[in-house]
């Protein structure tokens, strides 16, 4: 019989932690995140610059955050299926070709979002 565990904020810090470990991970492995990275740099200082709405700005977080949280998912899933075997298998190619599709995904959606808020503004400057 399993023992009941209780809330520790030790341990919540410590899940914080492994959270910005992985995010150092990300950065130093994958050059992707660094293309994202700048990305969203800047589309904040557009943001800045631009003076859009808050909705719009909701909008652009809630797209850089689709593409980010992808990309993490993307790198996790790439990082399973290397450890599983690194070999090339048919199977492993084609659950890494969708992990790195919805990153694709992620990021047109992004970009068309980000060229409706911004291109009309930076037209109108």
């Amino acid at each position: 019989m399993k023992t009941k565990k209780y809330f520790s904020w030790k341990e919540r810090a410590h899940s914080f932690g492994y959270a910005c470990k992985g995010i150092k991970s990300l950065f130093r492995t994958e050059h992707n995140a660094w293309i994202h990275g700048a990305l969203t740099v800047a589309a904040l200082l557009l943001s800045i610059f631009l003076k859009i709405s808050k909705t719009e700005v909701i909008l652009l977080l809630l797209a850089t955050t689709l593409v980010w949280m992808a990309e993490i998912i993307n790198t996790a899933i790439e990082k399973s299926m290397d450890f599983i075997s690194t070999e090339k298998h048919p199977q492993i190619c084609l659950v890494k070709d969708l992990a790195a599709a919805a990153v694709l995904i992620s990021a047109v959606a992004a970009l068309i979002i980000g060229t409706i808020i911004f291109l009309p503004k930076l037209l109108s400057i």
